[in-house]
C-alpha cells in the first residue's frame, strides 16, 4: 500500500499539487475497493463450493478422491480460510 503525504504549498503549483494528491487518493480508494470486492467474491465462492461438497454422497466423494473425513474437514472450515 502506498503512503500519501499531503503538505501545504505556498507557490502557484498548489492547485496542481492538490489535484495530484486527490488523484492519488482516488487511485488508492479504487485499489481498496477492488481488494475488498475480490475478497468478498472469494468468500462467497468458497462458501458455495463447501455447500456443494457437503451435498455429495460417499460414492461421489470417492470419485474425486476424498474420504468422508477429508470432506468434513473442508466443509467445516470457515469461509475466510482457503
Amino acid at each position: 500500500m502506498t503512503a500519501i503525504h499531503l503538505q501545504p504549498c505556498a507557490d502557484r503549483r498548489s492547485g496542481l499539487q492538490r489535484r495530484d494528491a486527490i488523484a492519488a487518493l482516488n487511485d488508492a480508494s479504487h485499489w481498496v475497493f477492488a481488494s475488498v470486492r475480490d475478497a468478498l467474491h472469494a468468500w462467497r465462492r468458497r462458501s458455495r463450493e463447501r455447500a456443494e461438497l457437503a451435498a455429495l454422497d460417499d460414492r461421489m466423494l470417492q470419485d474425486i478422491g476424498l474420504s468422508r473425513g477429508d470432506a468434513e474437514f473442508l466443509i467445516n472450515k470457515p469461509f475466510w480460510r482457503e
